[in-house]
């Protein structure tokens, strides 16, 4: 197949009357459209305003869907304690599978690709089911909750890592290496040193398994963990083996000199959510001094009770505002930025090495974007439109591994 437009290869990289060309499940070239329609005459050819990559989404939770508009305008433990966690202790397998198809056709339609997905304690099984069907790319990971945690939720340590383990034999690396595991502790307040440790031994113990986790939250959160172990909730996180390049911190908004060093020296990557942050009132992360200091941010949406959208557009939107207030200076973070935390951060967060960009011999992952509206005339810049106009209403087309999973707007993997 041969997709024609103006093409956002990455962050740096835009070819105005350009190509992609994808054989089977990899992108065989990218060029001047001429060139590779004389190259490809036989590939059926598709034509859109602009193609991108696909989105990766590192912080979602796809089993909160049916939560949307019920917690809204309440602090985070009040969102956490008394709306989400019962609804997600009291969700059948069957529900559970809805909710998950729910969320991932929603990331699907406004062109991501790729999401790192913080599931629940029990059918986490149900969602990778989910996930295999609707053609997403996913890193996909049971809850580990220990202690602290609501009746129907908290089970025993060696219950939740030995079920982790089950779960990755099973799943880890399936559906042609689009599904992988995250081994998902909650967050600190919630699991044990042991469960823990147990997270990151059972990480050492398979190639490309991730570890993913919430850090640094709230403020109370950080107190917990200070008056606890008498450190910060990184510190207590690198304590126990939870850094690395193979981790991935959601929000990580308040945080030490030491733990910004930490982040750093071991290439713990960051997930950054600012519209959910936002609205719980738990601060704005320092992403710009996280940039300059070499730690890779990547974005995510939360859930769809937090957000209350799953559009990567609009939170590229967000985390370029926030930033420009948060620093007072409107040139932090520039959308090009902004692009590329959603794209090729995001990849290296998930673990994908070919996922992220579009480059000949890396992984089929595109989106095709309309500028056919009010919002996209003129058309000055494409990282602009992208970044502070576009929304994922206007994504027509997405593909996954060189599947088509969306066409003229709407999701073709299931039954909507």
């Amino acid at each position: 197949m041969l997709l024609s437009g103006t093409v956002v290869a990455d962050h740096q990289t835009v070819i105005d009357d350009g190509a992609v060309v994808v054989v089977d499940d990899e992108i065989a070239a990218v060029g001047p459209a001429a060139d590779l329609r004389e190259a490809y005459p036989d590939h059926e050819h598709r034509a859109f305003d602009l193609l991108t990559p696909g989105f990766v989404q590192t912080h979602v939770h796809s089993v909160q869907s049916p939560g949307r508009g019920l917690a809204d305008d309440t602090d985070l433990f009040e969102w956490l304690e008394d709306h989400i966690l019962p609804i997600e202790a009291g969700l059948t397998g069957d529900e559970l599978a809805l909710a998950s198809t729910l969320s991932y056709v929603e990331l699907l339609a406004n062109g991501t690709t790729c999401c790192i997905d913080h599931l629940t304690v029990d059918h986490a099984d149900r969602a990778f089911e989910a996930a295999a069907r609707t053609g997403i790319r996913g890193v996909l990971g049971k809850a580990l909750m220990d202690r602290n945690a609501p009746d129907g939720l908290q089970e025993p340590t060696e219950t939740a890592l030995s079920e982790t383990r089950s779960l990755i034999e099973r799943y880890h690396r399936s559906n042609g290496d689009r599904l992988r595991y995250a081994v998902t502790p909650r967050f600190t307040p919630t699991c044990s040193a042991a469960c823990l440790r147990g997270a990151r031994e059972i990480a050492d113990d398979y190639e490309a398994v991730r570890i993913h986790t919430h850090a640094s939250e709230h403020d109370s959160v950080v107190e917990d963990v200070t008056a606890e172990r008498g450190m910060g909730d990184v510190e207590w996180l690198h304590e126990v083996g939870l850094t690395g390049e193979d981790v991935v911190l959601a929000h990580v908004i308040l945080t030490s000199e030491r733990e910004r060093d930490l982040l750093a020296e071991t290439g713990t990557h960051v997930a950054h959510c600012p519209s959910s942050n936002m609205k719980v009132g738990a601060g704005i992360a320092p992403v710009v001094d996280y940039l300059d200091r070499g730690i890779n941010v990547a974005l995510g949406n939360d859930g769809a009770p937090v957000n209350n959208t799953l559009d990567p557009l609009a939170e590229m939107r967000q985390a370029a505002l926030l930033q420009k207030v948060a620093n007072e200076d409107p040139r932090v973070l520039p959308a090009e930025t902004a692009f590329r935390m959603a794209t090729r951060n995001g990849a290296a967060a998930a673990g994908f090495e070919n996922v992220g960009a579009l480059r000949e011999g890396w992984r089929a992952d595109v989106v095709g974007i309309r500028t056919d509206t009010s919002r996209g005339v003129p058309l000055h810049d494409v990282y602009s439109y992208l970044i502070y106009a576009a929304t994922g209403e206007d994504v027509r087309f997405t593909m996954v591994d060189g599947e088509i999973v969306v066409e003229d707007g709407a999701v073709t993997s299931v039954d909507t």
